[in-house]
């Protein structure tokens, strides 16, 4: 690993919130003399050549696109991305490619990675004749013309920057090393592993109460209730206070749930309402724009985190143990709220800079108020150098196609993601949507705006509770897999290309994944189909359900399962 300094970067970077940030210098094959560096009126610009046959992956939580080959991604901030334009929950300037490196860029700007920028003066491919092109296919192909393939690097509103070159043999190693240069992965004890059902928002303590007798008496495996925003007197913005209607006994209440082995995370958000007991000691701590009408914390500042953590552990005092995080990405997709980029922070921080670090530094504060005991929590944002977080991604996104991707993205760049289940339209899609939660980081089953249960309608209680066991028989691989993370920086989810680097086969591969240590799953998604193509790189592959020998290479499987397969 090689750090290279370019101009004069900024003092605010992921690196300075990051404890346990460190690397070990190694000479690297990469040419760093190739990277040209220049200044320009906006920003800073480094450019390289790469070779034609380069593939790049990576770059934070992405739901519409893979292989960035040829794509301009920018890393900002933004919930709910409709696009493949970079806009993400957790946008992270590192990228990984097929031949043998990495590039981690330190700063919370919005940096715009083009892979595939062309110049003129290059030996261009010839069309021959006049063909009219009618498709898009047809029509862009010319974007990645051979011999032109230059990775172009804009990092705005600073006058230089940190990066960090980082080499090994797989997009595995990469990844590794980049982990463990935050402090690898989270310390997560087995019980937040298992099931985490969220009640519906308006829910008051006793119909939280039947929700958690239902799910003992009907044998469902469940692990953690999760409590929406109506617990709070206030919220959007959030005074962290229990209304006295819905819940006039919360002590009583946790108790209650805890009696009956449940697990107690509450929602809340980081913008703070006046009516809050600690509004008038977090103000001086406070940007110059509201969110909601609420103050948002400088959690950069020790001071800031420290006044908010204090006031959560009325929660933590009772048997509260975990959080979800919401609302701290912003969106210009769903009504344009948050703060402006030209915000202004105590700490020094502009408003971009403070969208890129929100969600890290709200992560790092609840950590803080959980008084960093084991958890896996959840939030709406995270961002560079996120690794030792036990805090696990979600979207207001609904899409099963784009919630697979970005959980097969997440494994590029330190980050944990849940494609939760949520409302559905038929049996078959339930089911289908649980599956992919069963194999994932996180079992989240989020029916915050549904009536009842999501299953009551279908009939499939049998079903679901299948489904939820072999969750709960899962469980050690993951805890295991969460360990070696710790250990080793080897995520519990990785892209097939992660360790498959030299097959080409793997590179569009975006619909399967590897998960704990040694399992392939491959999703069905929508509800129209129980059949799908799946591809087995080389080596020895069995059924998971059956043990029977699988032949590597591409079939097509009909199952009303998941299809899963256990590698060696």
């Amino acid at each position: 690993m090689k750090k290279l300094v370019f101009g004069e970067p900024e003092a605010l970077t992921p690196s300075r919130f990051c404890e346990d940030f460190s690397y070990e210098e190694t000479p690297v094959s990469f040419d760093v003399s190739a990277i040209s560096f220049k200044r320009i009126r906006s920003g800073v610009l480094l450019e390289y050549k790469a070779a034609p046959d380069t593939r790049f992956f990576g770059c934070g939580l992405q739901f519409w696109s893979f292989d960035q080959t040829g794509k301009k991604l920018t890393m900002r901030c933004n919930a709910d991305p409709l696009t493949p334009s970079g806009d993400t929950h957790a946008p992270v300037p590192f990228f990984v490619t097929n031949k043998g490196y990495g590039i981690y860029l330190d700063t919370a700007r919005y940096v715009e990675f083009h892979f595939g920028a062309q110049k003129p003066g290059e030996s261009f491919p010839h069309d021959e004749g006049n063909t009219v092109k009618l498709s898009t296919d047809e029509l862009y192909a010319a974007r990645m013309a051979d011999g032109n393939t230059y990775v172009s690097i804009f990092v705005p509103n600073t006058d230089g920057v940190e990066a960090y070159i980082i080499e090994g043999d797989t997009i595995l190693d990469i990844v590794s090393q980049y982990n463990m240069m935050a402090g690898g992965g989270p310390q997560v004890p087995e019980w937040a592993l298992g099931v985490l059902y969220r009640c519906n928002g308006r829910y008051s303590d006793e119909q939280i109460l039947n929700v958690a007798r239902y799910m003992r008496e009907k044998e469902l495996p469940c692990d953690i209730i999760g409590v929406e925003p109506g617990w709070q007197t206030h919220a959007y913005a959030c005074t962290y206070v229990w209304d006295p209607e819905r819940f006039p006994d919360p002590a009583g209440f946790v108790k209650r749930l805890r009696d009956m082995d449940y697990h107690v995370n509450l929602w809340e958000h980081a913008y703070v309402y006046p009516a809050c007991p600690v509004y008038d000691a977090l103000r001086p701590y406070s940007g110059d724009y509201t969110t909601f009408r609420g103050l948002v914390p400088d959690f950069a500042l020790p001071e800031a985190r420290k006044i908010f953590a204090d006031f959560q552990k009325n929660l933590t005092s009772i048997g509260v143990d975990g959080f979800k995080a919401d609302e701290c990405d912003g969106s210009d997709n769903t009504g344009g709220w948050s703060f402006p980029n030209h915000a202004c922070f105590p700490s020094g921080l502009d408003g971009e800079q403070y969208h890129n670090l929100l969600g890290v530094l709200y992560a790092k504060t609840m950590h803080q108020a959980l008084d960093f005991k084991p958890t896996l929590s959840e939030i709406r944002a995270m961002g560079a150098l996120a690794a030792p977080y036990p805090f696990v991604l979600y979207s207001d996104l609904y899409d099963h196609r784009a919630f697979v991707r970005a959980l097969v993205n997440s494994g590029f760049s330190g980050l944990l993601w849940s494609p939760e289940l949520r409302g559905v339209q038929s049996r078959k899609e339930l089911l289908r949507r649980l599956q992919t939660v069963v194999f994932s980081v996180q079992c989240l089953i989020n029916a915050w705006n549904c009536p009842t249960v999501p299953w009551l309608d279908f009939d499939c209680v049998d079903e679901v509770r299948e489904l939820l066991a072999l969750r709960h028989a899962l469980i050690p691989e993951i805890k295991a897999a969460f360990d070696r993370y710790r250990d080793t920086g080897v995520p519990p989810v990785r892209a097939l290309v992660a360790e498959y680097t030299d097959d080409p086969e793997t590179y569009g591969i975006d619909d399967e994944y590897l998960f704990c240590g040694d399992l392939l799953v491959a999703p069905i998604i929508g509800d129209e189909s129980d059949t799908r193509e799946v591809y087995l790189p080389a080596g020895t592959w069995t059924d998971f359900y059956t043990g029977e020998p699988v032949p590597a290479g591409r079939f097509s499987v009909t199952t009303e399962r998941i299809p899963v397969y256990r590698r060696g």
